[in-house]
């Protein structure tokens, strides 16, 4: 684990940042619940949680104290490029600028400036996003539903 720069939140609450490959699936999935991002991962499967946990190249965990308030979990080839699929912070944290405080943090972890980090919104979030400045990019696509091809 390597401590990351500490932050003091909004309402003068002391927040500590770590790069934490080893988080447990419990602690995860508790925070997913807590930030209401659980509605939207498989917290009822703990086995493809811990898989998640396990292939992320980059967790970075915010704690109060030792609770556990905020997640990034990303996929970076630490490079060129960074992926930040999950973004939690529980709910009673939000809005003392924790999350932009990860989102920062991961960027740096994955190798700074000349990454190119990207996330996809939950609807409810986009606010968020866009109030922090982040620049909505029309040129993304999802390609989940993509039918495998035979090739001749």
């Amino acid at each position: 684990m390597a401590d990351l720069k500490p932050f003091t939140d909004s309402q003068g609450g002391e927040i500590r940042f770590t790069v934490e490959p080893y988080l447990t699936a419990s602690e995860f999935m508790d925070v997913l619940g807590r930030s209401g991002l659980a509605a939207r991962r498989p917290v009822d499967q703990p086995e493809r949680i811990a898989g998640m946990l396990a292939k992320a190249d980059l967790i970075i965990t915010a704690r109060a104290g030792d609770e556990l308030v905020g997640v990034a979990r990303s996929v970076t080839d630490f490079s060129y490029c960074c992926y930040l699929s999950d973004l939690a912070v529980d709910q009673r944290m939000q809005g003392r600028g924790i999350g932009t405080a990860l989102m920062a943090r991961t960027r740096t972890a994955a190798g700074g400036e000349g990454v190119r980090c990207i996330l996809l919104s939950a609807p409810a979030a986009v606010g968020f996003y866009e109030k922090v400045g982040l620049e909505r990019h029309p040129n993304c696509f999802d390609f989940i539903n993509l039918p495998e091809r035979e090739t001749t």
